[in-house]
């Protein structure tokens, strides 16, 4: 069993800063993609910013703004959010992509359980 475990997320004023930070845990046998997702009400799902083997991407909408990173040693990532805007409000997901086993039919994609970010204006 593989669990993900989200924190950080926040009422914050535009313009402010807010860490969040996601923790694997469990059945893992390697890590590749790791990324942050956002819902806001009545719109799909978006990528925010994801990390695969040192490479990263991110939404042009944020660029410039919010930084991923990754901890292997201790299966973590975190997404530094900073200039906020009110557009920003979502709730955010981790995503990370965990081969459990050394099967790769193990891999699979983990959702974490979502984080309100709120941005007032």
């Amino acid at each position: 069993q593989v669990q993900l475990v989200e924190s950080g997320g926040g009422l914050v004023q535009a313009g402010g800063s807010l860490r969040l930070s996601c923790a694997a845990s469990g059945s893992i046998f390697s890590i590749s993609d790791m990324g942050w997702y956002r819902q806001a009400p009545g719109k799909q799902r978006e990528l925010v910013a994801s990390t695969r083997y040192g490479r990263t991407i991110y939404a042009d909408s944020v660029k410039g703004r919010f930084t991923i990173s990754r901890d292997n040693t201790n299966n973590t990532m975190d997404l530094q959010m900073n200039s906020l805007k009110p557009q920003d409000t979502a709730v955010y997901y981790c995503n990370v992509r965990i081969q459990s086993s050394i099967n790769f039919q193990s891999i699979r994609d983990y959702w974490g359980q979502g984080t309100q970010v709120t941005v007032s204006s």
